[in-house]
């Protein structure tokens, strides 16, 4: 539903001007996705908060131009080791879930906690914290220091953006090699 005001400046006796301006009824703060049942970074153990074992990873996503694809990345906290994978579809939560899940099953036993950001690109955040079994946490909107090693990697990755997002490249023989780069 559009509603027109209409604006009329006036000076004495003469208009100076008319103005018509649109408003549209619509959500006040933008269209608002919640993910479910969050667990704050403020609840996590200090064992995590000081890297004093190696399992505690941090996961993020890089977007592609255009919204067109991603690709997710996860950083183990403690050595910076780093696995990633390029997501077809984009931001897609259930995609985004099962791609976490097969890449960090082979390390099961050696996933205690996982920390993201609100993107709601984690939405199945509990999916993946059960087929893992493990704690998974969100740090505070707007504060990427709370998942710096994850930040920092990625803020290396920026640079390679274009390269990681081209055709030609794939799983299996780019992004493979680039995170082994980055591992040495």
């Amino acid at each position: 539903m559009v509603n027109r005001i209409i604006f009329i400046i006036t000076l004495g006796n003469s208009v100076l001007s008319m103005h018509m301006l649109k408003h549209r009824k619509r959500i006040l703060g933008g269209k608002r996705n919640t993910i479910l049942n969050i667990v704050s970074i403020e609840q996590r153990p200090s064992i995590i908060n000081n890297k004093e074992r190696f399992g505690d990873w941090e996961i993020d996503t890089i977007i592609g131009e255009n919204k067109k694809g991603a690709i997710v990345t996860i950083v183990e906290r403690t050595t910076g080791f780093l696995l990633m994978k390029k997501l077809e579809h984009g931001k897609n939560a259930k995609e985004l879930a099962k791609a976490v899940i097969k890449m960090l099953l082979p390390y099961k036993h050696m996933v205690h906690s996982i920390t993201s950001d609100n993107g709601t690109e984690f939405a199945e955040h509990q999916l993946i914290a059960k087929k893992l079994k493990t704690n998974f946490y969100f740090a505070h909107p707007y504060a990427s220091w709370e998942r710096g090693i994850n930040e920092y990697i990625l803020f290396l990755n920026r640079f390679t953006k274009v390269k990681l997002f081209r055709k030609s490249y794939t799983d299996r023989n780019f992004l493979f090699f680039y995170s082994v780069s980055v591992n040495q």
